[in-house]
């Protein structure tokens, strides 16, 4: 892929990845990765999404009061959210990459079948703790193998019945974690180089402009209807991108 081909297609992915985003509270590294994923390969779209989605989280996670108070409750989860990322992340180097991109197929069927049935799950108040800490553990575990910091984090925080804007902010905070020790782990794994880097931060441009439009559109369009919609282009994603890659082995 030439360079005016790979600029036009971050251009299109990162506005529509940002809009989605702005319109739901999540999904730019879903959507981001989904789409780059048929076009690149799985670090190569794993290190351009960092910097739009670094940048959207610290507004997401730091838009509004309580953020420390939301750290101080969910660190147990927080925590091996970040640090299991670099165990992810060995098994990154070494894996068949063809086989980590049908496990991101899987990892976006399963998040999306997850959203389009209602499933939520149920956190005790008194195994919040200990839960949180296996949730996180396996969420960091994915995010540094195949870059998705949503499964099975985001059911986590879903099944602690936060408030409408606690949830997103508590979202923001997760993704905003991963999103470091996946930097970090990137490049101490040499897969984030100065060129990726840069491209990155690049992208961070349609990002906001997609961003920014979709919190307008938000507030026009049904959000029920626009997540459903949002989680049927999940699973049709994330079929095609696990039979493409499954298919190649």
């Amino acid at each position: 892929m030439g360079n005016t081909e790979l600029l036009l297609l971050i251009a299109v992915v990162f506005t529509l990845a940002g809009l989605v985003k702005g319109v739901i509270g999540l999904g730019l590294p879903t959507v981001a990765l989904s789409l780059m994923t048929v076009s690149t390969d799985l670090t190569t779209a794993m290190s351009l999404m960092l910097a739009p989605t670094l940048a959207t989280n610290i507004l997401q996670a730091f838009g509004r009061r309580g953020t420390f108070g939301l750290i101080g409750r969910l660190w147990p989860f927080l925590l091996p959210a970040m640090v299991m990322v670099g165990l992810g992340g060995l098994v990154l180097q070494n894996a068949n990459l063809t086989l980590l991109t049908g496990l991101l197929g899987v990892v976006l069927i399963l998040y999306a079948v997850s959203g389009l049935t209602g499933f939520v799950l149920h956190v005790p108040e008194r195994r919040e703790a200990p839960l949180g800490f296996f949730f996180g553990a396996v969420n960091g575990i994915l995010t540094g193998m195949v870059g998705s910091y949503a499964v099975p984090g985001v059911m986590f925080l879903q099944g602690l019945n936060l408030p409408r804007d606690a949830f997103v902010q508590a979202m923001g905070l997760l993704f905003l974690g991963s999103t470091l020790a996946l930097g970090v782990t990137l490049s101490g794994a040499n897969i984030l180089d100065l060129e990726a880097g840069g491209l990155s931060a690049l992208a961070c441009i349609p990002a906001f402009a997609g961003f920014f439009a979709g919190q307008a559109i938000r507030r026009r369009l049904s959000e029920q209807l626009f997540r459903r919609l949002f989680f049927l282009g999940l699973l049709a994603l994330g079929l095609f991108v696990s039979v493409r890659a499954f298919g190649a082995l």
